[in-house]
């Protein structure tokens, strides 16, 4: 498989992944809107770095430190905005998948707060699209 192929496998999960969070946002599934999101863009950040890195792509799930890996070979400036949104969904990948036993993650997210970040989500996951060389 060559590193274009990796690339178009990691984009054809997150797409699916981000298709998923609206489907999610459709049936009132907050939590699973947030935890999709983190899926598509932590997704779509190791699809790209398979193209400016190499395909041996680290099994973190911090979505910030894979893109930092690669962003000094990006010509274009990254917004403070975006990373805000990395934190963000990596804080409600972590909590979902390490729950404190006296902590539910799902009563975390309203539906005004999953609404927002399925819409940062989506901008930032088209824009992470125009990235690639």
């Amino acid at each position: 498989m060559t590193n274009e192929e990796k690339y178009t496998y990691w984009l054809t999960h997150a797409q699916y992944d981000i298709d998923t969070a609206g489907a999610m946002l459709a049936s009132g599934r907050w939590f699973y809107v947030v935890f999709m999101c983190q899926q598509a863009v932590e997704k779509l950040v190791k699809g790209l770095y398979t193209v400016y890195i190499d395909d041996n792509v680290p099994r973190v799930h911090n979505i910030k430190t894979l893109f930092e890996r690669f962003e000094d070979k990006l010509t274009v400036p990254i917004l403070p905005e975006v990373f805000q949104l990395f934190d963000v969904l990596s804080s409600h990948y972590l909590g979902s998948r390490y729950p404190d036993f006296m902590n539910d993650p799902a009563k975390n997210v309203s539906e005004g707060n999953a609404k927002n970040i399925f819409n940062k989500s989506k901008e930032v996951f088209q824009w992470l699209q125009t990235l690639k060389p």
